[in-house]
Order: structure tokens, then sequence, then C-alpha cells
């Protein structure tokens, strides 16, 4: 069945999201079509705002309202050590956690050379500035750990080593409840790997 215009529009929309395929984009549709108007106009007064209000941190690149993240201005933070992260949400899931208190620094991506990303294209230089005007004891590595996030960490670990601040890495493993007999021979072996004493 053809849909009017404006419900093709919007559904056409919606399917640009990701992890939304056809039948969420018409159930999403149907459902603000139905909804009371001042529920549409807070939906896209809520979009605009984001849009124009959302910048980058000027320091740790985080998602911000002003010139710096509300991590950065606070003073109870410790400047000690500085976690990097490929993303904003890789950050808020740390954050989410409760477990750490130090600084941040966003690389605003990993390196991809079939994407054409190399060094140059993220935040690393602004990442080693920072290391030698800040004075960061430990750096934190935490970038996803995939082919990706393992390439752009050895390159991290390789170009912040002559510097001699100490380096460490997320820990990979088995996932709390998960069984010994389904994980796989590359996770099983970085969990043994990254043991630690008890």
């Amino acid at each position: 069945m053809r849909f009017p215009l404006p419900l093709s529009r919007l559904i056409g929309e919606l399917k640009r999201l990701p992890g939304i395929g056809e039948k969420n984009a018409q159930r999403l549709a149907f459902y603000l079509l139905g909804a009371p108007r001042e529920r549409a106009e807070s939906l896209s007064r809520a979009l605009m705002e984001m849009k124009d209000g959302i910048r980058t941190c000027s320091h740790c690149f985080n998602l911000s309202e002003g010139d710096l993240c509300s991590i950065c201005r606070d003073p109870g933070r410790s400047k000690r050590s500085l976690c990097v992260v490929e993303s904003a949400r890789d950050l808020i899931a740390i954050e989410n956690t409760g477990q750490y208190h130090g600084m941040y620094h966003v690389l605003m991506g990993i390196l991809s050379p079939m994407k054409g990303i190399g060094p140059d294209d993220l935040k690393i230089d602004e990442l080693l500035d920072r290391i030698s005007k800040e004075k960061v004891q430990e750096v934190i590595l935490a970038t996803n750990l995939d082919v990706e996030g393992e390439s752009t960490a050895s390159y991290l670990i390789n170009t912040i080593k002559p510097l001699g601040i100490e380096i460490t890495r997320i820990a990979r493993g088995i996932p709390i409840g998960g069984n010994l007999e389904n994980a796989d021979q590359v996770t099983l072996g970085m969990a043994l790997d990254g043991r630690s004493k008890v």
C-alpha cells in the first residue's frame, strides 16, 4: 500500500536511524500520527535543541553544552589518570559504572585504514599535548576490543611509551554470568592472560 507522501517521508527518515527497519519506522510514524500535536512539536523542538545546543568540549572532546564539559569543570576529578576512549558514548558507558573518577580524552574515532582514517584524523596530538602539560601519571586505554580498537591501542602504546607514562589497558575476558564452555578460544585466552591476584 502506498502511504500519503508526508507519512511516507517520515517513515523514510525514521528508517535512516540505526536499528530502525521498515516495520519499526512504520510503527513509530503511526504512533506519532496518532499522538497529540504537542507531542510531535515537543519531539521536533528537542531534536533541534540537541542539534543547536550540543558541541564538543574544547579540552577533552566529550559532549558539552558549553566550552568545557561537566567532567572537565569538576574540581573533584582526579587529574592523575586520563582514560582514552573512542567516542562520547564510550565515555558515558564508563561513567555509568561509577568506578572511575579521573579525566577523559575522546579520540573522536579509531584508526581504520580501510576507511581512510589515520592518526592525523583523530585527537592524538591533543592527547599527547595534554599528557605533557597536565602531568598525567597514568593513561588508561579503553578502546573497543575489536581489531580496529586493538590497532588504535597498539598505536597509542607505541606513541605514549617513550614519554615514560604508565599505560594500562581495560581488562578483557569472560563477562559476569558467562560460562567458560560458551566462551570462544580468543576470549578465554585473554581472560587467562589478564588474570589478577586475589
